[in-house]
């Protein structure tokens, strides 16, 4: 199997399996809220005691069950005009429980349990573009490959990019056709590439932006996104495909083990992972079904892109 077709594959199970998990998640949490909205069947009259708190202008609400003990608890409403300060507020809770959680009576107020559902169609909407973009990408692949080729010769070139928390590499080519003209086409790498002489023969299949190269032993190089007039903008290019970092310009001792080459999917995932934790704690409140709600988001968002970005080793 193809380094290309591997990435490939990881990147839709990245996807999948972490909005897998997200939408189980709040798919139980809804459950769960449901069935016990269900057992609510004893009704009661309380007090909004606050009205507007945090942006969607929840209520809290005094009310009473029928033992005679006094709950404070927030609500979340539709109809912020209608529950202001002082207003009743009608509640439905479980008379056989010990310590009943209430539920807005009314049944078109259902802005708890649709927090809950809402995002697992936003999340399908955000997850099914991440997973259809590898068979789109390797749609145009085939296509653009079935065309006939020409020769041309190449140099590889690795470009880095200064992200705000790492600098990212990608792997390009800088093709020189026989009638003198120079294009750049960056791709996803390869490990033919690194046994690369400076002059590299290829064959270049497609027309317009469109292309495909091959290598001589017919290897055919997935292109990403257009073949370009000018070099790309905001990256340094190096002549050469292989890491540029500074440990290779030591000799390690035999038997020392060298990093692996997704250890860099560690640092993705672990940067979604405190960016959903944050916007948890910011945006929900410390609660537990928004808070791994939102890390769960991020996590996986930051890991398809990562793997979307074609990460070179």
């Amino acid at each position: 199997m193809s380094t290309p077709l591997r990435t490939a594959l990881l990147g839709i199970a990245v996807t999948l399996a972490g909005y897998a998990l997200f939408a189980g998640w709040l798919g139980l949490r809804a459950d769960a809220y449901v069935d016990a909205r269900d057992r609510a069947t004893a009704r009661t009259t309380g007090v909004v005691v606050e009205d507007g708190i945090g942006d969607d202008l929840d209520v809290r609400v005094r009310w009473t069950d029928g033992t005679g003990r006094t709950h404070v608890q927030r609500f979340g409403v539709y109809d912020t005009g209608r529950y202001a300060e002082g207003e009743d507020f009608p509640v439905a809770y479980d008379p056989a429980a010990g310590d009943p959680q209430g539920f807005p009576a009314d049944p078109q107020e259902t802005a708890e349990e649709d927090d809950l559902i809402v995002p697992v169609f936003l999340g399908a909407a955000v997850a099914v573009p991440l997973t259809l973009v590898w068979p789109w990408r390797g749609l145009r692949f085939r296509l653009a490959a079935r065309r006939p080729g020409r020769p041309t010769t190449a140099r590889v070139r690795t470009g880095t990019r200064r992200a705000a928390w790492r600098a990212s590499r990608g792997t390009w080519l800088e093709l020189t056709y026989p009638e003198g003209r120079t294009r750049w086409q960056r791709i996803m790498w390869h490990p033919a590439l690194h046994e690369a002489p400076a002059e590299l023969p290829l064959t270049v299949h497609g027309t317009g932006r469109r292309t495909v190269a091959a290598l001589p032993d017919g290897t055919r190089l997935v292109p990403l996104g257009r073949l370009r007039d000018h070099p790309p903008s905001g990256a340094v290019l190096d002549d050469d495909a292989m890491r540029t970092d500074l440990r290779d310009a030591f000799v390690l001792p035999p038997g020392t083990a060298a990093a692996p080459p997704w250890h860099e999917a560690a640092s993705a995932t672990g940067l979604g992972t405190l960016l959903g934790l944050v916007l948890g704690l910011v945006m929900t409140g410390p609660t537990l079904t928004g808070t791994l709600s939102s890390v769960l988001a991020c996590a996986t968002l930051t890991g398809s892109v990562w793997l979307l970005s074609a990460p070179q080793p």
